[in-house]
């Protein structure tokens, strides 16, 4: 994953994404419930996470993201 980094959260629906790079057609895989990965149809590659439920599976009130990040990510 390289590129920019954009973080998209739903406070109403409780759902966070964070993708990298430059958006591209995509499949998703459900990973764990609720948990996903959508990856480019041509390369396989991860183009962004997305969690339901983000809240409640955070232990923090606050989410606190420094910023730049180098995420690796491998299934």
């Amino acid at each position: 994953m390289k590129g920019p980094m954009r973080v998209y959260y739903d406070e109403e629906s409780d759902f966070l994404e964070i993708s990298v790079g430059k958006p591209t057609k995509c499949y998703a895989d459900e990973v764990k419930p609720g948990i996903f990965l959508r990856k480019d149809e041509k390369t396989h590659e991860i183009k962004s996470i997305g969690i339901l439920s983000f809240k409640k599976r955070s232990a923090a009130k606050d989410i606190e993201l420094n910023l730049p990040v180098n995420i690796a990510i491998s299934v």
